[in-house]
C-alpha cells in the first residue's frame, strides 16, 4: 500500500473515536497490530496496541505514544497507521494493564 499519497490526521483528529480498531503497519508493510484503545487525546495520548493473536484472542496489549504512528485515511476513509517499530520489538515490550 502507498501511504505516501493518503491524508494524516490533524491533531484534533487523534481521538479515540477515530482511532479505535485502526490497522497498524510496521516497516515493511506488513500488518502488525491494531488500536485497541486510547489513552488521551492529541499529540501526548498513549495508543494501547494490539499486537499478535488470531482474531483478537492471544493478542498482547502494549502501550506506545502516539507520536510513534503516524495516522492517516486510505482511500476509503479507513484510519490506519505506520510505524517503525516491528511486530518483533512490539512483542517485546511489556504487557499494557489497565489500572
Amino acid at each position: 500500500m502507498d501511504h505516501s499519497r493518503h491524508p494524516r490526521l490533524t491533531d484534533s483528529e487523534l481521538t479515540a473515536d477515530i482511532l479505535d480498531d485502526a490497522t497498524i503497519y510496521g516497516p515493511g508493510d506488513e500488518k502488525i497490530g491494531s488500536v485497541s484503545h486510547v489513552h488521551g487525546a492529541g499529540p501526548t495520548a498513549q495508543v494501547v496496541v494490539d499486537v499478535g493473536g488470531f482474531l483478537g484472542i492471544g493478542a498482547k496489549p502494549v502501550a506506545i505514544s502516539i507520536s510513534d504512528l503516524e495516522f492517516m485515511r486510505d482511500e476509503d476513509g479507513n484510519v490506519h497507521a505506520v510505524t517503525n517499530w516491528t511486530k518483533e520489538q512490539l512483542k517485546a515490550m511489556p504487557e499494557h494493564i489497565d489500572r
